[in-house]
């Protein structure tokens, strides 16, 4: 993770196990999550509840941000399940999948890869007919308390109107390649950029962040001595 740069975090269920069985166990997530963002210092932009996992679009203002958010309420959701419904053991996969996101063309593209979620299962025919997503509050401007605007999202027009419009078009113009192409970042824990985007964070990281790379690993020096990436893409 790096503070300032957008990412795209999908948690499963153990075995992919379900993990909501009921409206109030997604009433119960969506209202921690509400409380424990700011206090983890991340910034939620979209976020979708299906029924065995969870995506959401985050910019974490510090390194460990992210990584607290998830832990605290992966925690908090196991605990309430399990006493819920008289189980034991963990209801999340141990480790959360998650790309790095390019603020330019890239992050809108995953606003509307998350908030299309439950049309691409076929449990919807329409995005707004779900109400366990972010899309209302980002397609019709409704507000959720828990949602915030990224700058890029701000760009798409100068009123709420404006931006409503275009980010449903947005959403309606979401091709099959782009959602290959989060769904593999993401999976893979990459970078999802341009090839320049991909090269600063593995600057940065230390590590490969595409798909394929051929190359060792930079050693933690070297890392040391690349420039600060902050923020990537403005």
């Amino acid at each position: 993770m790096l503070a300032g740069i957008p990412v795209h975090v999908t948690h499963r269920g153990n075995n992919r196990q379900q993990c909501f069985y009921q409206d109030q166990d997604r009433d119960f997530y969506l209202f921690h999550l509400r409380r424990l963002a700011p206090r983890t210092d991340c910034l939620v932009h979209a976020y979708c509840l299906m029924t065995n996992h969870v995506h959401l679009l985050v910019t974490p203002k510090s390194l460990q941000a992210c990584a607290a958010l998830m832990k605290a309420i992966g925690q908090l959701h196991t605990q309430y399940v399990n006493r819920t419904y008289k189980r034991t053991g963990s209801l999340w996969e141990g480790r959360y999948r998650s790309c790095l996101v390019q603020a330019e063309d890239y992050l809108l593209a995953c606003y509307a890869y998350v908030d299309m979620n439950p049309v691409r299962a076929g449990m919807v025919a329409n995005p707004g007919d779900y109400m366990w997503s972010s899309y209302s509050a980002n397609a019709a401007g409704s507000g959720s308390g828990l949602t915030t605007p990224h700058h890029e999202f701000l760009r798409l027009g100068t009123t709420g109107g404006e931006r409503a419009e275009r980010y449903q078009e947005l959403v309606r113009m979401l091709d099959a390649n782009r959602i290959e192409e989060i769904r593999t970042a993401t999976n893979g824990n990459f970078a999802l950029g341009s090839p320049r985007f991909q090269q600063e964070v593995s600057a940065v990281l230390g590590r490969r962040v595409e798909r394929g790379s051929p190359g060792r690993p930079r050693s933690s020096h070297e890392a040391s001595n690349q420039p600060e990436l902050w923020p990537i893409g403005k």
